[in-house]
């Protein structure tokens, strides 16, 4: 048996067939990291950034919910999916790093995760592309999935 779920009998590539499958609430929660060196984190004040191109954090937010909006025309083989929430919060912790968390939602036969995925890390990008002018030396790291409940089995880690 092919542990690939987008991979058909044939070897070949295709969606995954969830017509069988139960409608239920699916929600999942993504995480990427920014760590900004500390010239750009001395521009922060009341927990946002404002360059140029505008306020930093709130314009990654609308980044992202609408990428995990999109996920279905950007991931060939996800579903297009009408997400029925998707929020995307950030902070700055106390190691300096900015924290995104992606959490999408749906009742539906197929799970979100591809969708928070998407969203973080799109508003990880938005935040290098808006602070790039500032500093080249930005890094993305650590996106991954963090939750997920719904479907066949729940997944939490921290």
């Amino acid at each position: 048996m092919n542990p690939f779920t987008h991979i058909n009998k044939e070897g070949q590539p295709g969606m995954v067939d969830v017509s069988e499958k139960k409608v239920s609430k699916r929600t999942a929660t993504a995480r990427s990291i920014v760590v900004l060196p500390a010239a750009v984190l001395d521009l922060l004040a009341n927990g946002e950034l404002h360059t140029k191109k505008g306020a930093v954090f709130q314009t990654a937010i609308i980044a992202g919910i609408m990428a995990a909006k999109k996920t279905g025309e950007l991931i060939p083989l996800c579903h297009p999916l009408g997400l029925e929430n998707c929020t995307v919060n950030i902070q700055v912790n106390e190691q300096q790093e900015v924290v995104i968390h992606c959490t999408a939602s749906l009742e539906a036969k197929t799970g979100v995760e591809m969708e928070a995925l998407v969203g973080a890390s799109i508003a990880a990008l938005t935040i290098y592309d808006m602070c790039k002018a500032l500093s080249h030396d930005i890094v993305i790291r650590e996106t991954k999935l963090v939750e997920k409940t719904g479907g066949k089995s729940d997944f939490k880690r921290s």
